[in-house]
């Protein structure tokens, strides 16, 4: 029974990734730059461990995760590790799943804008306000003409004419402003995204619930993703990237080019604005609480 359930295991994870498996320990002979050898595991953290259990979860590495490795990782010279390059390589895994995170927030920021019905409604709206406006303007003119001419009746009939128009432009007002909170799929809930991770926000939602968002596993993994991306590209601009062959199963799958991350379109965070530390929310004075909107 304990063989079957060992063999089911190997099929879903693989055999290198079993405690006890051929690759598990250094006896294994598994050269650090093996291509098989995940490298974001042994520079940093591989992001398939980051959303585990959440929406985003990305399921086991395909690569192996080896503590002897990465103890030998640690332990190197830094001549060592800009020799194997492997920082780049964790770069360019995280510029990946980061421009990823930044196409759901685009694609989510807009499903939330006004459908183009709402917007004709709205200018059709903004134009009848704006007419009775000028309506108004000009009423009150002739009544006070009216009136300095000593034409009574006439200047009353002009007022009452007035005070219609006023309770007009108040009723489109009013329209004017439910329709502006209840426009776009968002409606009464005033959902927003959030520039970390891209789930929905309510500008609705307690503290409570905004901290519960917050803290999370998902929101916490892209922020931590984020911040490390953003400091280890900066500690290594201006360095050459260490050229590797990491043959066709190596981590250049990603398409990205040596150096070439938060360079031009294809890196980075797209220019967001990164909410820094690890829960990713802002403060609003000094009383603290959550990037209430």
């Amino acid at each position: 029974m304990a063989a079957e359930q060992r063999k089911l295991l190997e099929q879903l994870m693989g055999a290198d990734q079993l405690i006890g498996g051929p690759s598990s320990g250094r006896n294994a002979q598994v050269p650090i730059t093996d291509p098989k050898v995940c490298r974001s595991y042994l520079a940093g953290t591989c992001p398939h461990d980051l959303f585990t259990n959440t929406k985003q979860d990305l399921g086991p590495c395909p690569k192996l995760h080896n503590e002897g490795l990465k103890t030998e990782y640690d332990a190197a010279s830094s001549h060592e590790k800009a020799k194997w390059g492997f920082e780049y390589d964790y770069l360019r895994d995280m510029q990946k799943y980061i421009d990823e995170c930044n196409r759901r927030i685009d694609s989510a920021q807009r499903r939330l804008e006004k459908t183009p019905d709402e917007i004709r409604q709205t200018n059709h709206l903004l134009a009848q306000i704006s007419d009775l406006n000028k309506t108004i303007n000009t009423g009150l003119e002739e009544t006070s003409v009216l009136g300095e001419l000593g034409a009574v009746s006439t200047a009353i009939d002009e007022f009452y004419k007035v005070r219609n128009a006023k309770h007009q432009k108040e009723s489109l007002e009013r329209d004017l402003k439910a329709l502006a909170d209840t426009s776009g799929p968002s409606g009464h809930q005033k959902l927003q995204v959030c520039d970390v991770c891209g789930a929905y926000l309510s500008r609705l939602d307690n503290d409570r619930r905004l901290a519960d968002h917050f803290f999370g596993k998902m929101h916490l993994g892209y922020a931590k993703m984020r911040e490390t991306y953003s400091v280890l590209q900066k500690e290594m601009k201006g360095q050459p990237p260490s050229r590797h062959d990491d043959g066709p199963s190596g981590r250049g799958e990603s398409g990205f080019d040596d150096g070439g991350w938060g360079q031009g379109g294809g890196g980075g965070y797209g220019g967001r604005a990164f909410r820094g530390g690890g829960g990713g929310y802002r403060r609003r004075g000094g009383g603290g609480g959550y990037g209430r909107w």
